[in-house]
């Protein structure tokens, strides 16, 4: 289905590929990586210059190829990869969308960026995100907001929505993301495309900028599910530099790929009932998969739960921005204290003082016991739901949001409304779980513009095998991706 909206453009032709079919391109000779890169320049410049339009980048004037001499058989040779602002990038500036970190540069790559450079990837600009990643709609930004390709009066989600957006419209072919609460899944569904949250342990976090370390994990946006298969084949794997890295072996992802999935069990929480969670089972039954209803008793818990072990993480590991080692200090302070004072105040968004609040009052003496403390016992039984589930079935099917992509500004003014928005994808970081988003349908109730709605498949602890193998076979038996994967 084409939109009509004015995005579209005919600029960018090999930017609408995915990176399995430039892999065959480039393996029969039919395109050089010099070529793909002007033609992803050309979309950007075209797409992504000006506030009036998507913004997925924040650099797009100084976008600059990074690449290693690799063999051109390595597994994402010429692909280029844009990357999150909250990784580590060496010599490049690294802000998570922050005031507090403008003239950060990074000395250092992160294990993801590492891992694709030395898979032939192209580290290719730098995607906008809610700052330090505390939102959900991609406008707490210190640039400015970036908007949804579908359309450009609505928001793209958060906080990866740079990279869901750049995807979604063409101007990267993959993008890495981080999700902490949805970070990545709810914007694949916002913006009609794939999005994968790993197990907790599978992919290094190591140069990664810590929003929430008991629950952060990066993974792949791409365009369908076999690229995302791909990628994430080349960025899991047991890292030493960093201590919650899980040494367990990784499997090769593609393998699972049009595997039959006859006969396998999947769960729904019997409370969730959506049209495009009753189209989705009517789909996978005809594909032979079995349906049942099952109990997560303590999910209903899950969004109050995050709201504590969050911000309480994300306090504390906010700590280290004063002014000091890192980005953006106030001279003009006529003391230590007042420097402190200034820059943080001046520094951090009003989102992020919400957030570091917040968990700084949870963690406070006299608190902690009643918030932090029973919240993590809650979370405990969270997993347990979950533990329990899987013994009874392979995988867990829900919608990613509650609903479409809303109006850019819709739920600024009631912080509640918008971490409701993760109500559907916070759960499966509770419990560490892998989760993958993938177009799942259409919402035509907001004005006759066809806009994306995402399914999810929940996984057993390093099971992304299955929910690829699930994910697959769902998307090549509807059409949604092919609809919802192109902007133009």
């Amino acid at each position: 289905m084409k939109h009509q909206n004015s995005f579209v453009h005919d600029t960018g032709s090999l930017s609408k590929l995915t990176i399995h079919q430039l892999a065959d391109r480039y393996a029969n000779g039919a395109l050089t990586c010099d070529g793909l890169l002007h033609d992803l320049s050309a979309a950007i410049r075209s797409r992504d210059r000006d506030q009036r339009q998507i913004r997925a980048y924040i650099n797009f004037d100084s976008i600059r190829p990074i690449r290693r001499e690799v063999p051109k058989a390595s597994k994402l040779w010429g692909i280029p990869i844009a990357v999150k602002d909250n990784l580590c990038v060496a010599g490049e500036e690294t802000t998570c969308g922050s005031k507090i970190l403008k003239g950060f540069i990074s000395p250092y790559h992160a294990t993801v960026v590492e891992k694709l450079l030395n898979a032939g990837a192209v580290i290719f600009g730098r995607t906008n995100q809610d700052e330090f990643a505390f939102g959900s709609s991609c406008e707490t930004s210190c640039y400015g907001p970036t908007r949804n390709p579908r359309d450009p009066e609505r928001v793209p989600g958060g906080s990866s929505g740079g990279s869901a957006a750049c995807v979604a419209d063409h101007t990267a072919i993959a993008a890495l993301g981080s999700d902490t609460g949805g970070s990545i899944r709810q914007p694949a569904s916002f913006c009609g495309v794939v999005g994968m949250k790993p197990t907790y342990g599978r992919v290094s976090r190591y140069g990664l900028i810590a929003f929430a370390s008991s629950l952060d994990q990066i993974g792949p946006i791409t365009k369908d599910v076999r690229d995302n298969a791909l990628f994430l084949n080349v960025i899991a794997g047991h890292d030493p530099k960093d201590s919650t890295s899980a040494d367990v072996p990784v499997p090769d992802y593609s393998d699972f790929l049009g595997r039959s999935i006859q006969g396998m069990r999947i769960g729904i929480a019997a409370p969730v009932q959506t049209p495009i969670l009753e189209n989705a089972v009517k789909v996978l039954k005809s594909l032979g998969a079995k349906v049942e209803a099952l109990s997560l008793p303590h999910i209903a818990y899950a969004v109050s739960v995050y709201y504590i072990v969050a911000p309480a993480e994300a306090s504390s590991n906010l700590a280290r921005f004063d002014g000091v080692r890192f980005g953006f200090r106030d001279k003009s302070a006529p003391s230590l204290l007042e420097m402190y004072e200034h820059t943080r105040g001046q520094g951090f968004g009003a989102e992020a003082k919400r957030r570091i609040i917040l968990g700084t009052y949870s963690l406070s003496s006299g608190y902690y016991d009643a918030y932090y403390l029973h919240a993590m016992k809650v979370r405990t039984k969270i997993k347990n739901d979950f533990d329990a589930a899987f013994k009874k079935v392979d995988a867990i099917l829900s919608p990613t949001a509650p609903s479409p992509a809303f109006k850019l500004g819709e739920k600024a003014a009631s912080p509640l409304e918008m971490y409701l928005s993760d109500i559907y994808t916070i759960p499966a970081n509770l419990a560490g779980v892998p989760a993958l988003s993938v177009p799942g349908g259409t919402d035509h109730s907001t004005g006759g513009k066809d806009l994306p709605l995402g399914l999810q498949f929940i996984g057993k602890p390093f099971d992304e095998g299955t929910l690829y193998q699930l994910a697959y076979a769902f998307e090549q038996a509807t059409d949604y991706h092919k609809r919802l994967g192109n902007v133009c």
